[in-house]
């Protein structure tokens, strides 16, 4: 009983996928005058049109000569600007006409229109461009795609539909670390903002000789090589290897404040995952505590790909709460899952010092063992808000006046922990990748750890 209702409804799917064009519409429209002159003749341009329909049939490709394959980058980054394109590849024996559409999900959007008519040769491919952004972070499926192809007398279509079982990773803007490496290869880091990525420190290995820069370490002065080569000659040591870098990121309430429109807790996902793949890159152990009032996530320290993979893996279904952060939980969970010294690099913000007491006292007591860089975003917007205008009104002026207030009392706060030894980057979400970067590389080169 079930196959011949499959084959009925298979018959009805195959006749539902052919379309009269609208070409053919006007054309039988204009022909139904000829009911009103003579009926032989009405009759006459039917049946012309029929074989006509026919022959346009008879003339679209069968499905398995036309084959569709999207070609998009397995992982994307969240708000950055993807490419990839729809690949069409003919077998048929003559050109094709078609328009293509897709079904993307609703946290994907693609600028370029759909359905724009476009056309492949006999036995040949041709590729139609997409780019989208992905606004939430996640694995998605990417959905059907349909062609709609056209007869070659303009006067049915057929719409092909094919399921490709493709889908995207969005994880954490990725446009900082492909920037990064794209300039690296460049040799053009500056113009990102990063100073410095020449491995020059403390170690004890030497390296190699080179001629002395303005800013080099005087105490490395080649004096002997100096005199050989009647020019000042510095020696380069090898940065010791095998640090550790634990990336901290407070997924608590105030990571939820927008920043032009985003929460400050994806600038500092992008920023922690740029600064992983530096940090991998110099060949560190790298990594990752997320937590709010309770841990939300623990990669332990690794090296390499595998490293990056876990950090990744982490931080895409990461969220910010309106739970307040449990700085001592947190930092509790360092002290017993990871003893050895590290660079703990931890993002998060300061309000005042009430507040942030506990985060001082653990900050102040961490900085003892570990060597510690708080980053605490700042609210470009609440900083605008701290300075009046000429033409402000009075509730402006008040809301200036406790702005300001808010202000000083978390500069207070750094203040505190700066005291401690604690080095705290007070830095705006949008220079916070360069910013972080050349802090670690600083640190690298000083050999601190």
């Amino acid at each position: 009983m079930k196959r011949p209702r499959a084959i009925v409804m298979g018959i009805v799917r195959w006749l539902v996928s052919f379309v009269p064009t609208r070409k053919l519409v006007a054309i039988v429209l204009a022909c139904s005058v000829l009911w009103l002159v003579s009926s032989a003749a009405a009759v006459v341009a039917l049946l012309v049109i029929a074989i006509a329909v026919a022959t346009d049939l008879l003339m679209l490709p069968a499905p398995w000569q036309i084959v569709v394959n999207r070609v998009v980058p397995a992982n994307v980054g969240l708000g950055d600007n993807e490419h990839g394109e729809y690949r069409v590849r003919s077998t048929f024996t003559r050109p094709i006409r078609f328009a293509l559409f897709d079904a993307l999900p609703a946290s994907i959007t693609s600028p370029e229109p759909r359905g724009v008519v476009t056309s492949v040769n006999a036995g040949a491919e041709t590729a139609i461009p997409i780019t989208f952004v992905a606004d939430r972070r996640g694995s998605f499926p990417l959905g059907p795609v349909v062609l709609r192809v056209f007869g070659a007398r303009g006067l049915v279509q057929r719409s092909l539909r094919s399921e490709p079982v493709d889908a995207v990773l969005v994880t954490p803007s990725l446009a900082g670390v492909k920037h990064l490496r794209l300039l690296a290869v460049q040799h053009r880091l500056r113009d990102a903002g990063i100073r410095s990525i020449r491995r020059r420190g403390e170690g004890t290995t030497f390296a190699s000789l080179r001629e002395y820069a303005v800013g080099d370490d005087p105490r490395h002065v080649d004096w002997k090589a100096t005199a050989r080569r009647q020019k000042l000659m510095t020696r380069e040591y090898t940065v010791e290897q095998g640090q550790t870098v634990m990336i901290a990121v407070d997924a608590g309430r105030m990571m939820t404040q927008l920043a032009a429109g985003v929460p400050r807790f994806e600038y500092a996902l992008s920023a922690a995952t740029l600064l992983a793949s530096v940090a991998v890159q110099a060949g560190d152990h790298v990594g990752l505590l997320m937590f709010d009032n309770e841990l939300r996530a623990f990669v332990p320290p690794a090296r390499g790909n595998k490293a990056m993979r876990a950090i990744r893996q982490a931080l895409i279904p990461a969220k910010a709460t309106m739970a307040e952060p449990d700085y001592a939980s947190a930092f509790r969970t360092l002290a017993t899952r990871h003893r050895k010294r590290s660079l703990i690099v931890l993002f998060t913000d300061v309000i005042d010092p009430r507040s942030s007491q506990s985060l001082i006292a653990h900050t102040v007591r961490s900085a003892m063992r570990h060597l510690l860089v708080v980053v605490a975003l700042k609210n470009d917007e609440l900083v605008t808000a701290a300075i009046p205008t000429r033409h402000s009104t009075s509730s402006e002026l008040y809301a200036s006046a406790a702005a300001e207030e808010l202000l000083d009392a978390r500069h207070e706060a750094i203040v505190r922990m700066r005291r401690a030894g604690v080095t705290v980057l007070d830095v705006s979400p949008k220079r916070l990748a360069t910013t972080v970067v050349n802090q670690y590389l600083e640190l690298k080169a000083r050999g601190s750890l």
